[in-house]
């Protein structure tokens, strides 16, 4: 971490009372090194960050960070508090303050100063010296990881070499940390594991399978481990590595906050004698090797990550194709989607030949969505080797008309078989042949076969029923549609159902008909509201917020007007039970109000500012105002009723976020 921090990035004598005004502290002396040249719009990108996820970590941590454009080259500060900050944390206020800044689109500067720097502040010696320091220079020094006096380490902190030398012999453990993000959890996770461990005397070597990287433990160190650990959000990679050995499979907050029970758990199962059912991905079921779902838990969850899997893959080119669709439209008219091939006929100064070009980039991109959904949802159950019959099936859904949910069925078809195959054990002359050629060509064969002969004309006559569906939606069914979308847009803010509800809107822009267009009209409209709902509260009601939550309803407004949703986490994570119903209500309203008003909506993001793209723009804003308008209402009532009368503002010091 040399030259990301130097003596004048520290503070030892941070003043600031609010993680805003610790971040302008902090920023204020990058600005005075010159690795930040604005210092509003640096704060401002900082902020946007902080609004979607509080950035507080367990023992008095406070990270902030950001990649921003006004940023020169990659940067740490630091900054150490006598009263605390709040930034979030479980466990209460920070005095440890952290402010990474990377240029925007350094990417893997960013992500390796924020893992690198998780996985030292799980050392409890580094935090003590830190708080303990009393010169700048050697603070920095000591961030960026040169020599200097280290205070003397735990007496439970035994390393590995030493428990190596050991008569009886150590257990031994091989871990896999990861989240979702693949940054400070993950390295966190793993320090946590590896120093419970040493207090132990176990040997525990960690495999981070984290976003800064992805490095393979040794196959011998995995053949020598007497049992696996598993603390993961997003699936293992490459299960079948670990395939009969005991295996605890848990979160990542649990590697961090339960490192020493879950070590305890391994023992206990590799005494009973223990072992997981993933064998070798060649000829065996690896339980979803290097897709995003993992097999572990109900079937339901898991058809959810399937599903997610693909979705997520889907979006951007949802996002990409739409936009430019939607675009084309504004420039040319609804017509221009009959124009002649722009590379038979292009006129440079024509704004219908660019309207043209606009539609036919959009429509190439349109094209993509049912075999990119099919491809990574038969990835996420089965890895590689189901890519190329995932893809194969939705092309054919596309080709027999199934649409969308040929898509679905075609992706779980090709995993699903892909798994099935996998189970067969082979000569072990031909495992190598098997995940690049054998599974992709078989499984292929079968799939198509499956998707032209048996399933592909009943799925096709059932989406078309749907599609007739959504067409003829009306009066009464229109609106009920309107409020359950809203209610799913709104209950978890981001999460599965978020996704659920997002899904179908965006599946029916593959092939847009009025009724889906109104469905991704409403689904937008439910999904700007939490977020404005919290900003218009801390506005008008900012005694019944604590500062925390009235900084974050500032930045609220924006990610609400477009349209991301987790705007309002923060809030909701502080008082559920007031703010989640109050939500929910507003979504519903505003979903029923954009369905009963015919709104119409071909682009699949974007908030406010593809308004002009949307059909009845001023009714679709009215019903945005509306529903943002009833949660408000009850978030700040209900709140109110359980505030003391006679409360005044605090600060962070003194005032939690009010809760249930």
């Amino acid at each position: 971490m040399s030259e990301l921090i130097t003596a004048e990035l520290v503070d030892l004598d941070l003043s600031a009372e609010t993680k805003s005004a610790a971040a302008r502290s902090l920023a204020e002396l990058m600005v005075a090194a010159g690795r930040v040249t604005d210092l509003e719009g640096f704060l401002a990108d900082v902020a946007a960050r902080e609004a979607q996820m509080p950035t507080g970590l367990d023992g008095g941590i406070g990270i902030p960070h950001c990649r921003s454009e006004h940023v020169t080259m990659p940067t740490l500060a630091f900054g150490r508090s006598a009263r605390g900050i709040d930034f979030g944390a479980a466990d209460g206020p920070a005095d440890l303050v952290f402010l990474i800044a990377a240029p925007a689109g350094a990417d893997d500067d960013h992500l390796t100063i924020l893992s690198s720097l998780a996985r030292r502040l799980m050392d409890p010696g580094f935090t003590g010296a830190l708080r303990a320091e009393g010169a700048p220079g050697t603070a920095a020094a000591r961030i960026r990881g040169e020599e200097v006096p280290a205070p003397v380490p735990a007496p439970d902190e035994t390393t590995a070499a030493d428990t190596e030398g050991e008569t009886t012999g150590p257990f031994r453990i091989v871990a896999v940390t990861s989240c979702p993000t693949g940054i400070a959890h993950t390295y966190m996770a793993a320090e946590s594991l590896q120093a419970a461990a040493r207090a132990q005397g176990v040997v525990l070597d960690v495999e981070t399978q984290g976003s800064a990287g992805f490095d393979r433990l040794d196959p011998e160190v995995i053949a020598a481990a007497d049992a696996v650990i598993w603390a993961h959000d997003v699936d293992v990679r490459e299960k079948a590595r670990f395939g009969g050995k005991p295996v605890v499979d848990t979160g990542v907050k649990a590697g961090i906050n339960r490192p020493a029970e879950l070590i305890t758990e391994a023992r206990r199962k590799a005494e009973r004698g223990e072992t997981s059912g993933v064998l070798d991905e060649r000829h065996g079921p690896d339980a979803g090797t290097g897709g995003t779902a993992g097999t572990s838990g109900h079937f339901g969850v898991r058809l959810r990550t399937y599903l997610m899997s693909g979705v997520s893959y889907m979006v951007p080119f949802v996002a990409a194709g739409g936009l430019l669709i939607a675009i084309s439209f504004a420039i040319g008219g609804y017509e221009i989607a009959s124009a002649k091939s722009v590379a038979d006929h292009f006129v440079w100064g024509e704004a219908a030949s660019w309207a043209a070009l606009l539609n036919q980039i959009g429509s190439a991109a349109f094209g993509f969505l049912v075999p990119v959904l099919a491809g990574y949802i038969a990835y996420g159950m089965a890895d590689r080797p189901a890519l190329v019959p995932g893809f194969v099936g939705g092309a054919i859904a596309l080709t027999v008309d199934a649409g969308f949910l040929g898509g679905l069925v075609a992706g779980l078809l090709a995993g699903a078989v892909v798994m099935a195959i996998q189970r067969v054990k082979v000569h072990p002359t031909l495992r190598g042949i098997m995940p690049v050629l054998v599974i992709p060509l078989l499984a292929s064969v079968a799939v198509g076969f499956l998707m032209y002969i048996v399933v592909g004309k009943p799925i096709a006559s059932l989406q078309n029923a749907l599609t007739e569906w959504l067409n003829g939606l009306s009066g009464s069914n229109a609106v009920i549609l309107g409020i359950v979308l809203g209610l799913m847009m709104c209950f978890d803010m981001g999460g599965p159902l978020n996704k659920v509800a997002y899904a179908f809107a965006v599946g029916g822009l593959a092939d847009p008909t009025p009724g889906s267009l109104k469905v991704m009209a409403a689904v937008m409209a439910a999904g700007m509201v939490p977020p404005l709902a919290m900003a218009l509260a801390t506005t008008v009601r900012r005694r019944l917020f604590t500062r925390t939550e009235r900084e974050n309803g500032r930045a609220a407004w924006v990610l609400g007007a477009s349209f991301i949703t987790e705007g309002a986490i923060p809030f909701a994570a502080g008082d559920p039970l007031r703010v989640i119903p109050s939500v929910m209500a507003g979504g519903a309203v505003t979903g029923a109000l954009s369905m009963a008003f015919g709104c119409t909506l071909r682009a699949p993001h974007g908030g406010v500012f593809v308004v002009p793209l949307i059909g009845e723009p001023f009714l679709y804003l009215l019903a945005i105002a509306v529903g943002t308008a009833v949660s408000a209402v009850l978030v700040v009532t209900l709140k109110g009723m359980r505030r003391d009368p006679g409360a005044t503002p605090t600060d962070d010091r003194s005032e939690a976020p009010v809760a249930a």
